[in-house]
């Protein structure tokens, strides 16, 4: 099974670096076969200075500290489905998708582009209907992809809107009755990771029906089978690109950063002319390590998730910890002991958890205020990109990064330490080391040590600012210039991710990047197509779809 955090990575041009049980690494070459057979990454910088143990620790308690506030969204606010848009993205670009299966019929363009990031929704498609491993995924006409059924739900008693079984509303799940619990819960989809929190998971399923209509609409053009599929993941992955490229990464990172670099390209990573450009992209870990761990920082600690779970209703709101719980790959849709993978009796996505799309995005936006959430609860918004991250995020269940079974330290559960660590790992360059490559004024000392409203290091001993001012992690300097920025990537965390979104698109095998003049279809105009608009079509526009507790 996939997970976040990897005991290895396989870096161009250096070689294999690994990881002792204590965190010491070491480098060795890679054989050539197992070149061929590793995620790609490299470096965008130069290599940065290791930072102990007891420092990390320091600044990983401050930023999940509980007592510390949490302020809202950026200016304007950014609505909480594009937290886990960004997640769903992530898995997207690391996806592994020739994993699961290295025999002859895996030839070496395959290889070499299955371990390289692209945008082109793998995670959602695998290696297609064609291929005899994924095709479970897909239904017998080998063009749509599976969906999956809730189970009826209990609570609230005597609520016949949550007593049912509703088709199309999980994730497709292995099922039946041999194996294990944990065997029977197992999402049906390319990449599992998409099923360890519910919001990621209920996004997943919003892609399988919009590529569902998509080629539901195409075959009226008298399309079917094979061209059927291949013309329909072509117009998915397009509007997926074009809606990435317009409404997501204008909404974290300074738009003047993403317009400079999708009209006049990229300046530093794998740029055009110089070194690899022509090749695969690789995945610079700088923004695997750091840059993009920007979403950590924007997630809640609970949502207004339907009208079951929400501040006014007969549930609870949804805690981070509910969206963990009720998943099949880290939680167990119930309750109870999550570190167990076969705690608890039910298999399928309860009724009652369903996801009240109108509460994580503004559908007013696409002059829709019908589908606007109720006015006595609101929607979601994210939280700032920052410094701070929620009190939940200090324990993570053992699902999430594969310990379950297993004993650990209690600190590895927090995820401030867990990115500080695995960057600290690969000897990430400092958030000064990158400004200096771009050519920006760095951070003065004074911003890096108080910022704005985010957390404040006067927990750390002087020796340990002394630290972090010096050489700031990257992954802390990136939340801090975000912080500076009101709440949105700035010259350097800003210039990573676009630069690095745009490599992938470039790379994919289906790009708008490589085709300028390719426009959308599926949205209210040739020019606009946004995450609202892919969920109003895969949706057919209906507010029962959208919200099907309907209230």
């Amino acid at each position: 099974m996939k997970r976040h955090g990897r005991d290895s990575f396989f870096v161009v041009g250096e070689g294999v670096l690994e990881f002792d049980q204590n965190g010491a690494p070491a480098v060795r070459e890679p054989m050539t076969a197992e070149e061929l057979r590793r995620f790609r990454f490299s470096r965008l910088g130069p290599r940065g200075e290791r930072i102990d143990e007891s420092t990390i620790s320091a600044l990983a308690t401050a930023m999940t500290d509980p007592a510390a506030a949490q302020p809202d969204s950026a200016d304007p606010p950014v609505p909480a489905g594009f937290t886990y848009l960004g997640q769903f993205v992530d898995h997207d670009l690391t996806m592994d998708r020739t994993a699961v299966q290295l025999g002859e019929d895996v030839n070496l363009d395959e290889l070499v582009q299955g371990r390289s990031p692209a945008l082109d929704l793998d995670s959602v498609y695998g290696r297609g209907p064609a291929d005899r491993e994924d095709r479970r995924f897909y239904n017998e006409d080998q063009v749509t992809l599976k969906l999956g059924r809730t189970s009826a739900a209990s609570f609230p008693p005597g609520d016949q809107g949550v007593s049912v079984e509703l088709d199309g509303f999980d994730l497709p799940r292995a099922g039946g009755t041999e194996g294990t619990l944990a065997d029977r819960r197992l999402p049906l989809i390319p990449d599992p990771r998409n099923d360890e929190n519910l919001v990621v998971a209920q996004t997943h399923l919003a892609f399988i029906r919009f590529h569902n209509r998509v080629v539901e609409e195409l075959a009226l053009k008298g399309l079917s089978g094979p061209r059927l599929f291949r013309a329909g993941r072509e117009q998915v992955v397009r509007h997926y690109q074009w809606m990435l490229r317009t409404d997501f990464l204008p909404r974290i990172v300074d738009p003047a950063i993403v317009t400079d670099v999708f009209t006049n390209g990229r300046r530093f990573f794998e740029p055009p002319g110089r070194g690899r450009h022509g090749m695969r992209p690789t995945m610079p870990l700088e923004f695997a390590v750091a840059a993009y761990r920007l979403g950590h920082s924007m997630v809640r600690g609970a949502y207004q998730w339907n009208r079951v779970f929400n501040s006014a209703g007969p549930g609870p709101l949804g805690t981070l910890a509910l969206l963990f719980t009720f998943t099949g790959v880290a939680g167990n849709f119930a309750g109870g002991d999550l570190d167990d993978p076969n705690s608890g009796t039910v298999d399928r996505l309860p009724t009652n958890w369903i996801a009240d799309f109108r509460r994580l995005y503004d559908f007013t936006e696409a002059g829709r205020p019908d589908l606007a959430p109720p006015a006595a609860t609101g929607g979601n918004v994210t939280k700032r990109i920052d410094t701070l991250l929620v009190d939940p995020l200090r324990e993570l269940p053992a699902g999430t990064f594969g310990g379950r079974g297993t004993e650990f330290p209690a600190i590895h559960r927090n995820l401030a330490f867990r990115n500080l660590t695995r960057a600290n790992m690969v000897s990430l360059a400092s958030g000064q080391q990158l400004a200096e490559l771009f050519g920006v004024p760095p951070l003065t000392t004074e911003q890096i040590l108080d910022g704005d409203r985010g957390v404040r290091l006067d927990s750390l001993t002087d020796e340990q600012k002394s630290v972090v001012t010096a050489r700031t992690p990257l992954w802390f300097y990136v939340l801090r210039e975000a912080e500076l920025n009101a709440g949105r990537l700035g010259a350097v965390g800003g210039r990573i991710v676009a630069e690095v979104f745009h490599r992938a698109m470039a790379g994919s095998r289906i790009s708008i990047v490589r085709d300028p003049s390719w426009r959308p279809r599926f949205g209210p105009n040739r020019d606009t197509f946004r995450m609202t608009d892919l969920m109003l079509f895969a949706f057919e526009g209906k507010a029962d779809l959208l919200n099907p507790l309907n209230d």
